[in-house]
């Protein structure tokens, strides 16, 4: 007699994975009008980004952890940020940064994901061995990943308008000035423009600071995570060689 397959349905209907399901299909609508409405794409992609949170609240508080449901999210997380930098790049120039934040970005995580599979731990995010400080802490406390992914999401989704800001609040005068070619322009003047503009930084060029700083975080420690997943894949083939006779 035939083995009787186990149902699929209930998983796929884990109420952490419908938000899931949710944030695919926002980030579908968000990128259909990321070029007619920038807007709108800005406030559905964060949305999108903000239950990334939700899901992982429900998967806890309802008992509802799932493989599927960490693959989904991960899927999505990589998917939704490819697309936005290439979006980016399409935009502003030089398009090769987000290229290369892109490539960046999809090979860390890969290579985390391969290594955890070699080394046969059940979450990528297990790295108590790790020599790095920075990387045990980045994955080691919930806040403190928070604050560097919502950092990267701010800067990504609400890209534009940050450019707009930046230029129109915080660089303006200052940058025109200091960097000015009329040699008639003294420079203790200069130095009296950069003093006033910092002086009249607002809640919101405050948080530029801030998001810029975590999104910076983030860089590096993805840099430093895909070093980490290589050294693992790199010992693992040398022990392999080792133990053949």
């Amino acid at each position: 007699m035939a083995k009787q397959r186990p149902a699929t349905l209930s998983v796929y209907l884990y109420i952490p994975n419908i938000v899931g399901y949710m944030r695919v299909l926002l980030n579908c609508i968000a990128f259909s009008v990321c070029f007619s409405n920038k807007t709108l794409f800005s406030l559905l992609y964060f949305f999108s980004f903000c239950c990334d949170a939700v899901d992982g609240w429900c998967a806890r508080k309802f008992n509802q952890v799932s493989t599927f449901g960490a693959v989904l999210d991960m899927v999505t997380d990589r998917v939704s940020t490819a697309c936005l930098l290439v979006i980016l790049s399409q935009i502003y120039r030089p398009s090769l940064v987000f290229l290369s934040l892109l490539a960046l970005d999809i090979a860390s995580h890969w290579l985390q994901m391969y290594s955890t599979f070699l080394s046969g731990k059940a979450s990528h995010k297990d790295v108590k061995d790790s020599t790095n400080w920075l990387f045990r802490l980045y994955y080691g406390n919930r806040m403190f990943m928070g604050y560097c992914c919502v950092s990267c999401e701010v800067i990504g989704s609400f890209f534009s308008e940050l450019i707009n800001f930046f230029d129109a609040f915080l660089l303006g005068d200052m940058v025109n000035t200091v960097f000015s070619n009329d040699y008639r322009v003294p420079n203790v003047f200069k130095l009296q423009v950069v003093v006033k503009s910092l002086m009249q930084i607002s809640p919101l060029s405050l948080l530029l600071a801030l998001s810029i700083f975590g999104w910076s975080i983030k860089q590096i420690i993805n840099v430093i995570q895909m070093k980490t997943a290589a050294d693992v894949c790199v010992l693992y083939d040398i022990e392999k060689q080792h133990k053949k006779p």
